[in-house]
């Protein structure tokens, strides 16, 4: 630690550690309606993936069920899975996505 003098007083320097933040894992979740054409265009805009790791990532979810579509901060996956529900109700599919601390 370092220390300074101040008016005759030796100051030290309190060293904190700042725990980061929680992640978020956004699952997008298989449902027997939805295309699969959309879903990886919504793959591809929501979450800026190229078109082969987002046919890769919906096959996941066709296969099983549900697929992770990636990790962030509590906000930044909230406003991802709000994006990605949003998107699908304006196209009418009953595509749900969730999100979980990981």
């Amino acid at each position: 630690m370092s220390a300074q003098e101040h008016n005759g007083s030796v100051l030290e320097v309190e060293k904190t550690r700042v725990k980061p933040p929680p992640l978020f894992k956004v699952i997008l979740l298989n449902d027997d309606y939805t295309p699969m054409d959309f879903v990886v265009v919504v793959l591809q805009t929501v979450f800026s993936m190229s078109r082969e790791k987002a046919t890769l990532v919906m096959l996941q979810v066709h296969r099983e069920g549900m697929g992770v579509c990636g990790t962030y901060t509590r906000e930044v996956a909230a406003a991802k899975r709000d994006q990605v529900i949003d998107i699908a109700r304006k196209h009418q599919h009953p595509l749900q996505c969730t999100m979980e601390e990981t």
